[in-house]
């Protein structure tokens, strides 16, 4: 039986593959079925990523993942420019193994764009911030930049395209490679030029209460 834990990880890991969109329902007792798990740990779980600002609940809709705010998705990505470039920016040096992670990593992502699988290519493009933030040495503030990812994956996702994706992943070897040269001032803006242009030309949504019914609304327009 799963623990909390692992069921938001997979709650996690499901956003940042894209399988779960913004505003998806996660209905509880579909949850139990699917992991086996209680009810108790089901809450736990879903109230987990609550704390997080991943998942918001309502008496008409109940659980479902968050739709952000521009307030919202701007304090976001503002949070993780101020993580990111913190942990470049305290860091001596970089060693071999990590970077040698960062390759690795970096091999996948490429692997991921040419093979056709959009769930693992925008997972794996969230995932290499978190990579990075474990190969300078920080398990805690991966975790952190993990969740901030995932949140702001609910609303840079919908609007990425196959352009957009390759352009991430010309970014992130150009940090690697900033990083390889021990250029640490270099790694440090172009994680934070790369960061600031996602937030910049995303179409953030407005600030309301989302209609539940506007996708079924779009549905059914008449054809002609």
């Amino acid at each position: 039986m799963p623990t909390p834990i692992e069921i938001s990880d997979r709650i996690l890991e499901a956003v940042l593959a894209k399988k779960l969109v913004a505003g998806a329902r996660l209905g509880e007792q579909q949850l139990c079925t699917l992991f086996d798990a209680t009810r108790a740990a089901v809450r736990e779980a879903l109230a987990r990523l609550a704390v997080r600002g991943i998942v918001k609940s309502s008496a008409r809709r109940g659980w479902y993942l968050a739709e952000l705010t521009k307030e919202e998705a701007a304090a976001a990505f503002h949070a993780r420019n101020v993580i990111e470039t913190g942990l470049i920016r305290c860091a001596k040096t970089v060693d071999k193994a990590a970077l040698k992670r960062l390759r690795t990593h970096l091999k996948r992502q490429k692997d991921a764009l040419h093979g056709g699988n959009a769930g693992l290519r925008s997972y794996l493009l969230g995932d290499f911030h978190v990579c990075m933030a474990e190969a300078l040495g920080s398990q805690l503030l991966a975790e952190t930049v993990r969740e901030l990812t995932a949140r702001t994956t609910l609303v840079a996702l919908r609007y990425q395209s196959d352009d957009d994706a390759a352009h991430s992943f010309e970014e992130h070897s150009a940090i690697v490679a900033a990083l390889a040269d021990g250029d640490l001032a270099l790694a440090e803006t172009l994680v934070s030029e790369h960061l600031t242009t996602w937030e910049a030309k995303l179409p953030m949504p407005v600030d309301s209460e989302p209609d539940a019914l506007s996708e079924l609304r779009q549905a059914l327009q008449p054809v002609a």
